[in-house]
């Protein structure tokens, strides 16, 4: 698919770069280290952080921001350790997933039916703290109301909560890598 100057946005690189996570995105120099390593790029080629990088300095915003690869990265930081430059390239895809966020390329709705967020059924939550206790990044807090509540913009859905809690009160949807990872056999 080609490119057309319309598409290009000049600005793009640099709101990435002053995005806490995207400051760094200048030190790489297409060494493909990080895709190399990317578990998520061997089982869904689309997927693959050199081209995503740039995509980014190309000015691509609006294909990139609008497009599922965002989603796909697993946030396992494999990458971040084989990187030679420190640009850590999982940081790089929060910063994305941030703007996306922000400038409404998609909105907590479509995170979760993409299944990257998980969210609390107020009616089915018993209130046990189960989730609190369990998630490792400290996510689910309790409301007002003493109601777990998923904060959209740090869940990772892991799932962690959902397995865990015993009133089936929190749901996370099938994730549209995971279907790709089962749909090819992985």
């Amino acid at each position: 698919m080609g490119v057309t100057s319309k598409e290009i946005n000049s600005t793009f690189s640099g709101q990435v770069s002053s995005m806490p996570g995207g400051e760094w995105i200048n030190r790489c120099y297409s060494c493909g280290a990080c895709s190399g390593v990317c578990p998520v790029s061997q089982a869904i080629p689309e997927f693959d952080p050199r081209k995503i990088i740039h995509m980014i300095r190309m000015g691509l915003k609006d294909r990139l921001l609008n497009s599922d690869l965002l989603w796909f990265c697993s946030r396992c930081r494999s990458c971040v350790f084989v990187c030679p430059q420190d640009v850590g390239f999982a940081d790089i895809m929060l910063a994305l997933r941030n703007i996306a966020v922000k400038e409404g390329y998609v909105d907590e709705q479509n995170l979760k039916d993409k299944g990257k967020i998980a969210w609390v059924e107020r009616d089915k939550c018993v209130s046990c703290l189960t989730c609190v206790r369990v998630c490792p990044w400290e996510i689910p807090k309790m409301d007002d109301q003493g109601v777990a509540n998923i904060n959209p913009k740090k869940c990772r859905a892991c799932g962690i909560c959902v397995g865990e809690c015993p009133a089936q009160a929190i749901q996370l949807n099938v994730a549209e890598d995971e279907k790709l990872l089962a749909a090819c056999g992985t």
